[in-house]
């Protein structure tokens, strides 16, 4: 966090927003969500981050801009029962409050339904004590009907006046049109010039709407090939893959994305951008797209995994046995030779792993 902070306890930091009820408000894991909503009821924001765990309620907020979008809510026990005739090809399905593209599946075609209801009901099984139930909740579904275009992440706050403060646009690469996992996030210099004006323009509709100052998103957005956008979802008082965005913004951009919202900073992009290569800087997340459960995996070799990339900037790894995923990688890559993130992209990492004597690889 730098310098200058200092712990406090529960109690001081509740009365603290007792009389500063419009304090701005960040947590570094959804697993505080709980403690906002029993402790800061009198605080707007709480209800703020209802309306945005909630992927139902966030559509029903977009009626307005967008009228003819189709999306409905569905129990996890009543899915066997859904009339998939009846809905839009394709349609995506994912829990309505959910945590990091878990329970999330592209439905092309009817005769897909059957084997990813399957799959549903499998992964959420696997993840259902993973999360507090206000970080994953597997009890109802949205299904939505699928938004083309390239999607983009982008970490900003709304100012105490509600105006939106970029502070990072990250472009979400994808192996295929059926991936919906959350491997490559890259951002530069470029990918800030040419989409900053636009995504702030979004940004200044969505916060009228929800009557936004003072609070922190990391929101998930689509552009089509007309420049239509329509977000996908909003993380409410963080930043994206467990905060690792925050740490992307760092590497890349050379600025502390907590500061800048706890101070009311905004980036000089114009300074930024004297200092900064051409490169692109990614996030890679080291999902457990292999088939192979954590409990049966002896070792991963994150050394090797780190020698594919020719600028690796950090590894952190992650308890691979506690959550699906291996961790985390930060890499610098020239924009003239992506093939270091495009085979990271495509691989189910497999190659990497060490399985338990006794279990087949």
């Amino acid at each position: 966090m730098g310098q200058g902070y200092n712990f406090i306890s529960e109690n001081e930091a509740m009365d603290r927003l007792r009389k500063h009820p419009h304090y701005p408000l960040f947590t570094n894991s959804e697993n505080s969500i709980a403690w906002v909503e029993r402790n800061l009821p009198f605080m707007d924001t709480t209800e703020k981050v209802r309306l945005f765990k909630d992927k139902v309620r966030f559509r029903e907020l977009l009626r307005s801009i967008y009228p003819e979008y189709f999306f409905k809510s569905v129990a996890f026990t009543d899915l066997e029962k859904v009339n998939v005739e009846a809905l839009p090809f394709p349609f995506v399905i994912k829990p309505a409050v959910g945590f990091f593209s878990m329970g999330v599946y592209n439905v092309d075609k009817k005769e897909e339904w059957p084997v990813i209801l399957k799959s549903i009901q499998e992964e959420m099984e696997i993840v259902k004590d993973l999360f507090p139930l206000e970080v994953m909740d597997g009890t109802t579904f949205i299904i939505e009907q699928h938004i083309p275009g390239e999607e983009f992440a982008v970490d900003c706050y709304f100012s105490d006046k509600g105006e939106p403060v970029i502070l990072n646009i990250m472009h979400h690469l994808f192996s295929s049109g059926k991936d919906v996992s959350d491997r490559v996030y890259i951002t530069s210099k470029e990918i800030i010039r040419r989409y900053k004006p636009v995504f702030e323009d979004f940004l200044k509709k969505l916060g009228s709407l929800a009557g936004l100052k003072n609070f922190l998103i990391h929101i998930e957005i689509r552009m089509d090939q007309n420049g239509q956008i329509i977000p996908i979802e909003v993380n409410p008082m963080r930043f994206g893959g467990w905060c690792t965005t925050a740490d992307l913004t760092w590497h890349a951009h050379g600025f502390n994305s907590y500061e800048y919202f706890n101070e009311g900073k905004r980036p000089d992009w114009d300074q930024v951008f004297s200092s900064q290569p051409d490169d692109l800087f990614s996030v890679i997340v080291l999902d457990n797209g292999s088939g192979v459960k954590g409990e049966e995996i002896d070792a991963f070799d994150y050394e090797r995994l780190t020698s594919g990339f020719k600028k690796p900037l950090v590894v952190r790894a992650i308890d691979y046995k506690a959550f699906p995923l291996f961790g985390f990688v930060f890499a610098q890559t020239s924009q003239e030779d992506m093939s270091e993130l495009d085979n990271i992209l495509h691989s189910d990492l497999r190659e990497f792993i060490q399985v338990k004597q006794g279990h087949i690889s």
